[in-house]
């Protein structure tokens, strides 16, 4: 079920992505969950999964200063990072929260 892994390593990352930003932005407790949860909600609706140009746009009505390349980058690192977050035939699982959104969302 490769698609399925794909498409929660995506949810996965745009979390992270979300948290990341987030802070950039200043936001803090449950509005960083809430940013970070519809970043990764976009995921699993294709008429809204351009996290880049989401982020791109709320980092330039806030004025915060980061490059096109530096968004793209964090989101390489953050794919990656998601892909070795994924749990493994062990069990093994690091983000719950970011898990369980991402299986309630490929269930969909």
């Amino acid at each position: 079920m490769a698609g399925g892994d794909d498409m929660a390593r995506t949810i996965l990352r745009n979390k992270l992505l979300g948290r990341w930003a987030a802070g950039k932005l200043g936001l803090t407790g449950q509005d960083v969950e809430a940013y970070s949860d519809a970043l990764a909600r976009a995921a699993a609706n294709p008429a809204h999964s351009d996290v880049f140009t989401r982020i791109r746009k709320d980092f330039d009505a806030a004025g915060i200063e980061e490059s096109d390349a530096r968004i793209l980058h964090v989101m390489t690192e953050l794919t990656l990072k998601a892909g070795n977050l994924m749990p493994t035939a062990s069990g093994d699982s690091v983000d719950a929260a970011a898990l369980t959104l991402a299986r309630k969302l490929t269930s969909q």
